[in-house]
């Protein structure tokens, strides 16, 4: 049995992971968009790690990538794992099952989002 709470940890992780993408590609890419370069520049002054973080993004779309398979690996394996028989119990492994698969989901929304803005995005500008 899979135990719940490792499914939310894994989850989690996965988020902080695939957020690094949209620090890396869609942040800059919308910010100039809408005019705010300033912004963008004065973004990148306090945090300049953000540029290490776009000038290796395909490094860190290949951890996410990992990170959301062995995610997704998990939810798919413990889906009908069984729960506690005590109702409480029960229904707490229930709501963090269920909470683990909508982290997850917005995980790979947002792993997508980024990747559009980092690969497909500029290829089509081109």
């Amino acid at each position: 049995m899979i135990a719940p709470k490792s499914n939310l940890l894994t989850s989690i992780a996965t988020l902080f992971a695939s957020s690094g993408t949209l620090i890396c590609c869609a942040l800059p890419a919308l910010l100039v968009a809408l005019g705010a370069g300033a912004t963008l520049s004065t973004v990148v002054s306090i945090f300049p790690k953000i540029v290490w973080i776009s000038e290796h993004k395909i490094e860190v779309f290949t951890f996410a990538g990992v990170m959301l398979t062995i995610s997704g690996y998990m939810q798919w394996r413990g889906r009908f794992a069984p729960c506690p028989v005590d109702p409480i119990l029960r229904n707490a492994c229930l709501r963090t099952r269920k909470i683990s698969l909508v982290v997850y989901l917005t995980s790979l929304f947002v792993y997508l989002t980024g990747g559009w803005f980092a690969f497909v995005q500029p290829m089509l500008t081109n």
